[in-house]
């Protein structure tokens, strides 16, 4: 005998719509999504409108105390700015009727991590006193930066678009904490190709390129 037509139809629905719903919010929220960029602070590494696919599971790891940072310098991640900073809200409007007030993410590039000293001296980046060649930057910056020690559980980013008003970063509203940090983008999906986006300038234990690659 068939079961009643009402417990089919919830078993149904369940395995069909609802079990596939939740597979992709823990996949989305705890594993992997894509982003697309939005903007030019990342020119010329990345163009507003590529696809990027960004991982969750290491941020995850670190938050629950399973793996040590995974943030390197070099890689690209995405973040919310700090709450503090008049840099971190934007305000949306819907036809008028009501808007709502909320702290977008942001891409950059990872250039400190806890303990650095980071400034730009003559338009050139310095981390603890030495020189980082940059590959992927539009080129020198527009102005010099004094100074800064990155703080525990924070990173220190920049846009790879050094022009002036370009790029709002670090700069301007200080290190990102790692809990406002969603993952690591340093893979391009869209378009496709070799390179521009991931050049990692840093060695483990030196600040020099590498010209490494991760695709």
């Amino acid at each position: 005998m068939k079961p009643p037509l009402g417990p089919r139809i919830l078993q149904r629905v369940w395995r069909e719509i609802m079990l596939p719903l939740a597979l992709l919010w823990l996949v989305s929220t705890f594993g992997l999504t894509i982003a697309r960029v939005d903007g030019n602070s990342m020119n010329p590494s990345l163009h507003s409108g590529a696809v990027m696919l960004l991982l969750k599971f290491p941020r995850w790891g670190h938050a629950w105390r399973l793996t040590p940072l995974p943030y390197r310098r070099g890689d690209i991640v995405i973040f919310k700015a700090p709450p503090d900073s008049e840099y971190a809200w934007e305000t949306l409007s819907f036809g008028g009727l009501y808007s709502l007030r909320h702290r977008p993410y942001n891409i950059k590039r990872v250039v400190g991590l806890p303990g650095d000293v980071v400034e730009i001296r003559n338009g050139l980046l310095r981390v603890n006193g030495e020189r980082v060649v940059e590959p992927y930057a539009s080129g020198a910056a527009a102005q010099d930066e004094a100074p800064v020690r990155v703080p525990p559980s924070s990173v220190y980013v920049l846009g790879d678009n050094r022009l002036l008003a370009e790029s709002v970063d670090s700069r301007f509203y200080g290190a990102v904490s790692v809990r406002d940090v969603a993952g690591t983008a340093d893979v391009r999906l869209w378009p496709w190709g070799h390179g521009d986006a991931a050049h990692h300038p840093f060695n483990a234990d030196k600040h020099f390129a590498d010209k490494h690659l991760l695709f």
